[in-house]
Parts: structure tokens; sequence; C-alpha cells
């Protein structure tokens, strides 16, 4: 290993970015730091449906450049498409993407963070691209905001909800629990936040909105007590409810098909698909049967111990929630500052504790939040809704955007403490 480590971290969105600054901080000026992504912007996706609400365009505020705040951490970045990992020889293929034609290149590394995210399947779902509506990207946000706005909505039925999700096996992984849905708190929030303004526009309200699960129940991750408040709370509040369909299997003008061999009439169909690991990672040593990346609770690979994940690309982050992917950021950053950086803890550094922080709008300025770690055996579960966690939403990406996505040590704590105790 060179006397000045090079750590590469292949993605740039929430965790790459959060895990790259945090690397910096515990490990110093120790390493060397690069960062590859084909943009040199984060998508701050979380906001794109309160963007949508108020027909704004969401790229024009939710493209987040981050190269100054890798400059002033002095990481390198390329803005380029992955294209394999080698972990035998720790070489990684890259395109450059800034203009087509570029030839491949190749780049070596020491220590190696895949936080690549996902490949979000709506190619994999009949009548996506001509029926189909989302909020996952700042173009399928626009292309929302225009059929809302310009027109095209004429106030009929509304389904949201999330196709099966195929979660990665390794008898490598530590015992989690299982998912049929990848992340169910944007379907839970976009229903609350679009009922709220459909009766803005005197459109109707709740009863047009059908919210649908793929698993038993929805948002299963919040936990059993989480939902014995809002499984009713939805009912009273007027929303059609829809579990067990496992799977959509076409999407047509009029509504959707499931797996099930049920339907559902709709004429806005808002559709969160499958998430799946990008291809070319499927097949390697550090993957499970899916693609995505094995690791342990310090999320490091089992077997190459040089190679970590976290985000959307580890096998453990389940649901797929920023959340957790900023969690796992701090525990991954504080192993490699203590192994070749000036990081000294006292003590050992603690694994990944799993626990679910969610902050949705809720319309009117109102939100909702929920803190549980019950699904994983805990028994933490609390559940507000009021001003407070919509006002805690906004000042997060607040806070992201003037620190560049390098939340301080107190900035989670502090949220969850103000959420936790406020009825506001």
């Amino acid at each position: 290993m060179d006397s000045q480590p090079h750590i590469l971290v292949l993605g740039t969105n929430f965790a790459g970015l959060t895990t790259a600054r945090y690397i910096r901080e515990y490990a110093g000026e120790k390493v060397r730091i690069t960062c590859i992504d084909r943009k040199p912007y984060l998508t701050f996706i979380p906001n794109i449906p309160l963007e949508v609400w108020n027909n704004n365009n969401p790229e024009q505020s939710l493209h987040m450049g981050f190269i100054k705040f890798l400059d002033r951490d002095n990481i390198d970045f390329i803005q380029a498409e992955v294209r394999q990992i080698d972990v035998e020889s720790k070489q990684v293929e890259y395109t450059p993407v800034e203009r087509l034609g570029s030839a491949a290149e190749e780049i070596s590394y020491d220590y190696l963070v895949i936080a690549l995210g996902n490949r979000l399947a709506f190619d994999e779902i009949e009548g996506f691209g001509k029926y189909g509506h989302t909020f996952s990207d700042t173009y399928y946000g626009d292309k929302v905001r225009r059929y809302l706005h310009g027109g095209g909505y004429k106030g009929g039925p509304v389904a949201i909800g999330s196709d099966l999700f195929v979660q990665g096996k390794s008898e490598k992984l530590p015992d989690i629990p299982v998912a049929e849905a990848a992340c169910e708190g944007p379907p839970v929030e976009i229903s609350f936040s679009m009922a709220s303004w459909l009766e803005k526009k005197g459109l109707g309200g709740a009863e047009n909105i059908t919210m649908f699960t793929p698993a038993e129940v929805i948002a299963e991750d919040a936990g059993e007590q989480i939902l014995e408040q809002l499984l009713p709370m939805v009912k009273e509040m007027g929303f059609g409810y829809q579990a067990n369909t496992k799977g959509i299997k076409r999407i047509y003008e009029d509504g959707i098909e499931f797996r099930d061999g049920s339907s559902l009439e709709a004429e806005l169909k808002i559709i969160f698909p499958n998430w799946k690991p990008h291809a070319f990672l499927k097949g390697l040593p550090i993957s499970d049967d899916q693609g995505f990346i094995v690791t342990d609770l310090h999320m490091r690979n089992p077997d190459y111990p040089e190679v970590f994940a976290v985000g959307d690309a580890a096998s453990v982050t389940v649901p797929k929630l920023g959340s957790l992917g900023h969690l796992e950021a701090e525990v991954l950053a504080k192993v490699i500052g203590k192994e070749v950086g000036g990081y000294e803890p006292k003590d050992s550094i603690d694994p990944l504790k799993f626990k679910l922080i969610c902050m949705g709008d809720m319309g009117d300025h109102k939100g909702f939040y929920m803190h549980t770690d019950e699904w994983w055996g805990g028994d933490t579960s609390i559940l507000k809704m009021g001003y407070t966690p919509h006002m805690l939403k906004m000042g997060f990406k607040t806070m992201y955007y003037t620190l560049g996505g390098k939340i301080p040590g107190w900035g989670m704590p502090m949220s969850e403490l103000i959420a936790d105790h406020t009825v506001v």
C-alpha cells in the first residue's frame, strides 16, 4: 500500500458525498480521495414533491453542485460512468461522460467505497413509459408537474404505490428483515401531500387516492406500533388502500393490473419500481445474488476487506432509505480513519445500529415524523404529525445545501430530539 492510501468512492449522491467528506474528516490528509460520478451535482430527491405541488420545475432548485465542497476537502472528482470493478487487481474501469466518444480508462485503489445507488426498473413495468408517473428524479418530477398543472389531469382516480422489491440474499450477510417494497415512505408522503393539493385545487381529496403495496401492509418497516396508528388514520381520512398486490403486471391508460390478479382504476398512476443493482455488479465475488454489495455492519465486505459499500448499493440497506445511508457513512469513515488516518477513538467503533428516521410533507405546512427501530427488534416507535416535522424537513435541506452534505455529528440527533419531544 502506498504511503498515502488511495480511497476511491464510486457515486456522490447522498451516501457517497457524505461518506467521502466524513472520510476526510476522520482520516485527515493521510489519505488521497477520489470520487467518480456521472454528474457533478447531487439531486435532492426528497423535496421533489414539494416543488411539484407549488408548480416549480424541480430542476431549478434541487440540483446541488458539490465540486466546491470536494475542492474544499481536497477530494478529486472524475465525471464518468463506472463500467467494471476488478476486486482482484483493485482496478475500476470508467468512461468519462462530459463528451460522447470518450475512451475507457482505469484507476487503482487501496480502499474502494461503492455508493452507486441503484437502478430503478421502470423499464420492466409494461406501459410505464406511456401511462406512468413518478417522483424519483427531477425529469419525472417535472413531467408530473406539467401533467398536473398544465391541464392533463382531469380529477379522476389516483393510484400511488410500489412494485415488488427483490431483496438480495447471501449467507454472508448479517441477519436483517426481508422487505417486499424498497422504500414506502415516498408513496405514503405523496398520498398525504397530494390529497392536500387536490383539496386546494377543488379536485377532491383523499377519496380520489388509493395507496397500494406488494406487501401484506404498506410501510412494513415502520413497525407494528406505528402502523396501528397510521392505517386507521388512512381509512378515516378517506384514502383507498390495497395490499398484497404481489407487484405490478402492467400499467394501461385507465389503471393498473397487479400480479395477484386484481386491478385498480386510475387516471393518474404514481409508481415506485423495483430497485435493482447496476448490472455490472451482479456476479462479482463481493455481491449477493441480485448484485447488491455484501457487507458486515461496519460496511465492509467479509472477503475483500478493502471494499466497502454504503447507501442503496449495500445489501444491508433495507429499506433503501437516506437516513440509513447517513448512519452507514459515519461508521465506514470511522473505520477507515482508524486504519489509515489519524482517528484514534477511545473505544471500539460501534457497528451500524438500524433505525428508521423519516420526515414527510402532508401539505399546508404540516408533516409527519417517524422514528423507529421496531422492525429490527428494537423498542423505539414514535409517530408525530404537525408543523414541526415539516419545518425539520425544510430545515434539513437548508442545512444539507449549506454544509455540502457533511451533516455535523449533532445534526441528526438534534432533529430526533426536537421531533421526538414536540407535538406542534
